[in-house]
């Protein structure tokens, strides 16, 4: 995809369907057509239990706000386009260590019971996988002194950056082909 296309610095604003527009981190538009729409997110420590619920509640309502927005016309000609997510979280001894739940009321979903807060990060990127929120996501894990070198983990092959980026190349080259 030609850089002129690729818009990460400024002119990333979308219209939204229940708000005027949203800034996103990445947007691609070729000819008119949105192609790519990517959300890029970090957590370093300590406040996992409190940027984990924000994360999951802003997430779910960008994407709401976005197809319902494409569903409405407000990208005019483009087909639909390819909505990614990227998490880096730190890899330490309190992102791992497992989480409990308080559950006044009634229990939590059993796949959280002591799910540490990186099993979590994986839980809900792959849901938002599979319930067609998002077309890719990418879960990677990195030390602060690995982070700077470039060196990270995946959990999953589903949530690893080739997995996402095959996904993304895929959307471009079925547009450059069109």
């Amino acid at each position: 995809m030609p850089e002129a296309h690729v818009f990460w610095k400024d002119r990333r604003e979308l219209p939204g369907y229940y708000r005027a527009e949203k800034n996103w981190d990445l947007v691609v538009v070729a000819d008119g057509n949105l192609l790519a729409v990517i959300e890029f997110k970090a957590q370093v420590g300590p406040s996992f239990g409190n940027n984990f619920n924000n994360r999951v509640e802003e997430a779910v309502g960008n994407a709401t706000d976005l197809w319902a927005a494409y569903r409405e016309g407000a990208f005019k000609q483009s087909a639909r386009p390819w909505l990614g997510y990227v998490f880096i979280l730190e890899d330490c001894p309190r992102s791992n260590a497992p989480v409990k739940s308080k559950e006044p009321h009634y229990s939590t979903f059993l796949e959280f019971a002591a799910a540490s807060y990186a099993e979590r990060y994986e839980i809900f990127l792959t849901k938002l996988v599979r319930e067609r929120l998002y077309d890719g996501a990418c879960l990677l894990l990195t030390s602060r002194s690995g982070g700077a070198k470039g060196k990270y983990k995946s959990p999953n092959e589903e949530l690893s950056f080739k997995q996402f980026a095959a996904g993304l190349a895929g959307r471009a080259i079925a547009f450059a082909k069109g």
